[in-house]
């Protein structure tokens, strides 16, 4: 099944290169999204379905990542539905619309890839696959702004990549004659390494692949990214992608800690994650541009799982929730800004007003996805967020909870401030009804935000069991 997911897309590119059809690109992603997701549901339930096709000793699911992998499928799904309506009215030559399709489709693949690698070098090339697919995808539109944000991206990922190299020879060197980079060699075999070179390598794969998380101060690219990407294609950025390169460094803590140089680490991760949280807490104040707002927000949650598992026990519990929710409701709230760009045709706050009256649907998905991402009850990020701050105060952090609590209070008003006023602001003129967008537009939001605050309100025994599974050994 594994093989399945990961031979498809490159069989569906090859498809569409032989066969050149316009309606044959939306196809294809709705085909593979399909079968992605029943086939991660499968891997999760434990049900094998194709039991004579074996899988690489590269590739295997595990307690970890099967929740990584389950929640980009959700969020791809989702995505591809959308894609049917946002690409409906694209005036965008057939040849545009089929690279669109290959880089989308090689970019699932990637990340798919980096999910459920289970050695260290794999993971490496699969990242570095993601850089290589989204940078035309950030390039869609072929704009003066889009090109310079898709070089941003390309050159500060590059750099970040070339670091993480850096850390996985270090890694070799510290492992001495171990000559594996299996994520399950390198568990069993952590006691024995030698210390100061696995602090020096956690360095550099921190800050090279914290680069793909979107981790301050290694951020730059994101903002610009997000902001000139198509809006599916930011859903997938910061849902699944920026989860994609936290699993790589989840891989890798849970090497430190079984060393014994945890500690390092902690404070590795709580300085780049408090300093996410205050970046976001600058920027998102006086930001003009709504889906840049998004993508400080995207940081802003990325330090929140930094957070959370440098905390460690039922803080590295709440990254895990945390995880969900946030890819869940900020894949919501990227699709809904595509709506607000399709109605307004601006990426300017100032320039959008009386969004509920312009379109009900879209106005009321755009403010319970900001109810939902700043983690207003029901949403399941309250109580991910909750349990962080009551981890701290069990542990006796006290200081580092109030500047915590402060920074989130802060994001909270700049979100809210930029929402309202898009909302309810009424404009000078008499803002006009349009014709409703497409169905496929309003569907995946209205899912996932179901979804993120129903399970805020009753989560299922069985997700409960996978996520704890998940967090054992942090």
């Amino acid at each position: 099944m594994i093989n399945l997911i990961l031979l498809f897309p490159l069989l569906a590119c090859l498809i569409l290169f032989i066969f050149k059809n316009r309606a044959l690109n939306n196809w294809m992603v709705n085909l593979y999204a399909i079968v992605h997701f029943v086939v991660s549901l499968a891997l999760c339930l434990n049900i094998d379905f194709l039991p004579l096709w074996t899988a690489s000793k590269f590739f295997a699911v595990d307690a970890t990542n099967k929740i990584f992998l389950m929640v980009m499928s959700m969020v791809f799904l989702a995505v591809a539905i959308y894609n049917n309506g946002y690409l409906r009215n694209d005036s965008s030559l057939t040849r545009k619309l089929r690279h669109y399709t290959y880089m989308l489709l090689f970019f699932v693949f990637s990340m798919t890839g980096a999910i459920l690698s289970t050695n260290l070098g794999v993971s490496w090339v699969f990242i570095e696959g993601t850089t290589l697919a989204s940078a035309y995808l950030i390039y869609f539109h072929k704009t003066k702004h889009s090109i310079e944000a898709a070089w941003k991206y390309v050159f500060i990922c590059s750099i970040g990549i070339a670091l993480a190299f850096v850390g996985i020879i270090l890694l070799t060197v510290a492992t001495g004659n171990l000559n594996s980079l299996f994520y399950i060699d390198l568990y069993n075999n952590a006691v024995l390494f030698n210390p100061f070179w696995l602090k020096l390598s956690f360095v550099f794969i921190l800050f090279g692949i914290g680069t793909k998380m979107g981790l301050a101060p290694v951020h730059f690219w994101l903002p610009d990214a997000h902001a000139e990407a198509p809006s599916p294609i930011s859903a997938l950025l910061s849902a699944t992608l920026l989860n994609s390169a936290f699993l790589v460094i989840l891989n890798m803590f849970r090497v430190m800690v079984l060393s014994g140089c945890d500690s390092y680490a902690r404070i590795m991760l709580f300085t780049m994650g408090f300093l996410s949280l205050f970046i976001t807490a600058v920027f998102v104040y006086h930001i003009n541009n709504y889906k840049r707002m998004l993508a400080y927000s995207s940081i802003e949650n990325m330090g929140i799982l930094a957070i959370g598992t440098a905390l460690g026990g039922i803080g590295m519990l709440a990254a895990m929730i945390h995880l969900i929710g946030h890819s869940l409701i900020k894949a919501s709230f990227f699709l809904t800004s595509g709506n607000v760009l399709e109605l307004y045709g601006t990426k300017k706050i100032k320039s959008v007003t009386g969004l509920l009256k312009k379109d009900r649907m879209t106005g009321w998905l755009w403010i319970a996805s900001f109810l939902g991402i700043v983690a207003f009850p029901p949403s399941v990020l309250f109580i991910s967020e909750f349990l962080m701050v009551k981890t701290m105060f069990l542990k006796g952090h006290f200081l580092m909870c109030v500047v915590f609590l402060l920074l989130l209070t802060i994001v909270l008003y700049g979100l809210g401030k930029a929402v309202i006023k898009m909302s309810f602001t009424d404009n000078k003129d008499d803002v006009e009804k349009v014709e409703k967008l497409s169905w496929t537009m309003y569907l995946p939001q209205i899912t996932m935000l179901i979804i993120a605050f129903v399970i805020g309100i009753y989560m299922p025994k069985d997700i409960v069991i996978s996520i704890l599974a998940a967090v054992a050994g942090f």
